[in-house]
């Protein structure tokens, strides 16, 4: 596993040599590294399971970090004792060798391009992620560590010739972006989709079309007058901070509808149409009857199923009402953390679920 993961980042750096090689992790740091981040995991701090971002960085190649005056050392121990210092989201202890030994110097927040970072989520459940973009709002995941299974990421799935853009985003394909770009948005809406942990369905359509509404149950409690999840970005290359907080709470008020029983509807270009609304086979369309499910996991394989066995109720609703909408995309956040983009492949006709819960931890 250690092998699989330190050739994907020498594969991506190799791709774009004035990254540097330094900070690039070899087998025995990535094991050294996930050995200790994972009997981290297991240990309790006054009671709570300790959640820890630890980033693998020489302190001359970070501007602005916290800087220990005594280095820490590397172990399960100190690791739980400074955990509540990074807990908060996009902030990392910083890892690095020397003198044969690893040690912790301090904390930050920025990262350079291909950095390895490994997150502890709960206990027994490790991510290993990698820095893509200065643009973009998420780190890739590489690597996903729950007990004894291990799920690595490929990003050479087969199923990538014909699926939807939040795929390539998660998978660091797409070029660097900023963070409001539909790409990118879509990855938010999928994190927050997922946060409020009661399951959630999103519709997205095109705009200026009322043909969704065939496979929408009438009335619709909820139907809004079209509202711009974002607004227009000022004419200015330096990022807007009042602009990136509006979007921020955008989208966590579209989580917070998309907790309220039914599907929440957008259109492509981001404007909120309805909520809470029920779907239903159009008049014009038949039921579904198989799809496909496919997950970018190294030695997964496509699963043609039945639409009876593909989960509960809103991934039936799901894949009916990209069926219907063959220009729609829908995604399905479930209660027990599992999350399904569906869209409809041209190459196979039929509707594609693309598991992607693990490139969202």
């Amino acid at each position: 596993m250690s092998q699989r993961i330190a050739a994907h980042f020498e594969q991506h750096v190799a791709r774009h040599p004035d990254a540097g090689l330094r900070h690039i992790p070899d087998i025995p740091v990535i094991e050294s590294i996930i050995d200790t981040a994972f009997w981290a995991s297991l240990r309790r701090e006054e009671g709570y399971e300790p959640k820890i971002s630890m980033a693998f960085v020489p302190p001359d190649m970070v501007s602005n970090g916290l800087v220990f005056r005594h280095r820490q050392r590397f172990t399960p121990y100190h690791l739980v004792k400074l955990s509540p210092a990074v807990v908060q989201p996009g902030i990392h202890l910083c890892i690095w060798m020397e003198g044969g030994n690893l040690h912790i110097w301090g904390t930050t927040y920025e990262i350079p391009l291909h950095s390895m970072v490994v997150e502890v989520v709960e206990a027994g459940l490790l991510v290993v992620k990698r820095k893509h973009s200065d643009l973009a709002g998420k780190l890739v995941n590489v690597a996903v560590l729950k007990g004894n299974q291990i799920k690595v990421i490929d990003g050479n799935h087969w199923g990538l010739t014909d699926c939807p853009g939040i795929l390539a985003a998660l998978l660091g394909l797409s070029g660097p972006q900023p963070a409001d770009e539909p790409e990118n948005l879509l990855v938010q809406l999928a994190l927050a989709l997922r946060s409020h942990g009661r399951g959630a369905l999103l519709l997205m359509v095109p705009p200026n079309s009322s043909a969704w509404l065939h496979s929408i149950v009438k009335p619709i409690n909820y139907l809004v007058e079209p509202h711009p999840l974002i607004s227009a970005r000022p004419q200015t290359n330096i990022p807007d901070i009042v602009h990136m907080e509006e979007l921020r709470k955008m989208i966590s008020a579209v989580g917070g509808y998309s907790a309220i029983d039914g599907a929440t509807v957008i259109t492509q270009d981001h404007h909120l149409l309805a909520f809470g609304a029920k779907v239903a086979r159009s008049p014009h369309a038949l039921p579904v009857a198989q799809l496909m499910i496919t997950e970018p996991i190294a030695g997964s394989t496509m699963q043609l199923l039945d639409a009876t066995n593909i989960g509960g109720t809103r991934h039936l609703a799901a894949a009916q009402f990209v069926n219907d909408q063959h220009d729609s995309l829908a995604m399905v956040a479930s209660q027990d953390g599992t999350f399904t983009v569906f869209s409809w492949s041209e190459k196979q006709q039929m509707v594609h679920g693309h598991r992607i819960d693990t490139l969202l931890m």
